[in-house]
């Protein structure tokens, strides 16, 4: 088993294609209108859908807002450098509401920044990770 990806519902979907790919350098993987279900989905990712797991964008025509509601948690990117991931997604428009730094319990360097919907989405260093 693995993985294959993760649907979030978005309101804009060419503004949230541009966040994922201008700003997290996300590719967009491929996209599809459904006419008769009014709705559009969207995947992107970071490699091939048959190695990586990717992002399905759903955007359902008649639908102009959501509730995010309190079981959701977070997206979760690897980056090299945590401090320079902000300061090139601020300096790009994109929203960090969580600046770089340490854990407040442990030695792992965070941040989190919020997508168009707002959807949260953790940055963590890469050498963290592995």
């Amino acid at each position: 088993m693995r993985l294959l990806h993760t649907m979030l519902r978005v309101v804009n979907l060419e503004k949230s294609i541009n966040f994922y790919t201008e700003i997290l350098g996300m590719n967009l993987l491929r996209q599809k209108d459904y006419p008769e279900g009014k709705f559009t989905l969207a995947f992107l990712g970071y490699g091939d859908e048959s190695e990586h797991t990717a992002i399905e964008l759903t955007h359902n025509w008649d639908t102009t807002e959501y509730n995010l509601g309190d079981g959701f948690g977070h997206l979760a990117v690897e980056v090299d450098n945590v401090y320079l991931a902000c300061e090139k997604i601020e300096q790009k428009g994109g929203e960090v509401v969580r600046p770089a730094g340490p854990m407040k319990h442990g030695s792992t360097i965070l941040a989190f920044v919020k997508d168009p919907d707002g959807y949260m989405i953790e940055l963590l260093m890469a050498k963290v990770i592995k």
